[in-house]
């Protein structure tokens, strides 16, 4: 299994990186800066789950973080200690703006996605005629990279990212169930930064997801 990368500085394997034991912080809601779950009826709401947050800059101005994932898992509604990497215990992670699944290249799982166009509230069960994809480390994802690809839009010019509206990630998890994923945002406490806000704040501030999920964990494809 090889090691995850950050989308800005090319590592190399794996295991190495996402073997080493992370403590994952208790929630705190109360902190609008904290790694919370929520849960109201179906719905899962998670904020401010960091994937791999910046670190520094290079001397060429890329900003760069640690080279770690954030795994979660969607039946425990959890964050995934690092050093569960190698095995079925997560179904989805995260570093910078790359989304991985827990499969071939990524995992021992029976992972899959693929990304639905739609609204969140609309889907009520996977199509039948949907294709999962898997991931291929370090070529291609399930989820594609990129701006406008996948679940995301980059503006150049305001150095802002921020969800593609009617994208829904559509997961199968690394056990076989089902789960519908929305991105909400992409920076600290769930706020995207203001345009005119400095680089460096914009950097600082990214990496920290928001997103809100329904699992299906009897086995259908039923929402």
């Amino acid at each position: 299994m090889k090691k995850f990368i950050t989308p800005f500085v090319v590592l190399s394997v794996m295991v190495s990186a996402c073997s080493k034991k992370d403590t994952t912080p208790n929630p705190t809601p109360a902190d609008p800066n904290a790694f919370s779950v929520s849960v109201s009826g179906k719905i899962v709401s998670v904020k401010n789950l960091p994937a791999d947050t910046i670190i520094g800059v290079s001397a060429g101005g890329q900003p760069y973080g640690a080279g770690k994932y954030a795994f979660f898992n969607f039946s425990t509604n959890s964050w995934v200690n690092n050093a569960d990497s190698a095995t079925a215990n997560w179904d989805i992670a995260f570093s910078g703006t790359t989304i991985r699944v827990n499969n071939v290249t990524s995992g021992p799982g029976n992972g899959g996605a693929f990304v639905f166009n739609g609204t969140f509230d609309g889907l009520s069960s996977v199509p039948v005629d949907s294709v999962f994809k898997t991931d291929n480390h370090p070529v291609s994802y399930a989820i594609p990279k990129g701006s406008g690809k996948g679940w995301y839009n980059y503006d150049g010019a305001t150095n802002l990212l921020t969800p593609v509206p009617g994208r829904v990630l559509v997961i199968r998890t690394a056990s076989g169930k089902y789960a519908k994923v929305e991105i909400l945002n992409y920076y600290r406490g769930g706020s995207t930064p203001s345009a005119s806000a400095s680089d460096a704040v914009k950097t600082s501030e990214q990496r920290y997801y928001t997103f809100r999920y329904t699992f299906q964990g009897n086995g259908t494809t039923s929402f």
